[in-house]
């Protein structure tokens, strides 16, 4: 029996239509950064994956590079996932501000 691939699911629009400003803004240097990062963070997960990939496959048996190339692609996702919490926070506490 034959199998084939899962993909990604559609379920509706891309995160793209919703998420466009609705006037061009100039990147400052903190998009930059953040832009940099997550590329870094996104090569990493790619990286993770495809070791994962070959490991299933039978093309590499070093399981410790493939644990580490995870390793490195959670860690990374964890400062990721910390850094948007404490953004989230510092707006809220900005919102509750008066003026």
């Amino acid at each position: 029996m034959a199998t084939s691939a899962l993909g990604p699911v559609g379920v509706g629009p891309a995160l793209d239509t919703y998420c466009r400003p609705s006037s061009p803004v100039a990147p400052g240097p903190f998009a930059k950064v953040l832009q940099q990062y997550l590329g870094q963070a996104s090569a990493q997960q790619a990286s993770a994956d495809q070791a994962v990939l070959d490991l299933a496959t039978g093309k590499t048996e070093e399981i410790h590079q493939v644990m580490l190339a995870v390793a490195k692609a959670d860690l990374t996702f964890r400062t990721i996932l910390e850094v948007r919490n404490r953004l989230t926070e510092a707006y809220q506490e900005i919102s509750r501000m008066q003026v």
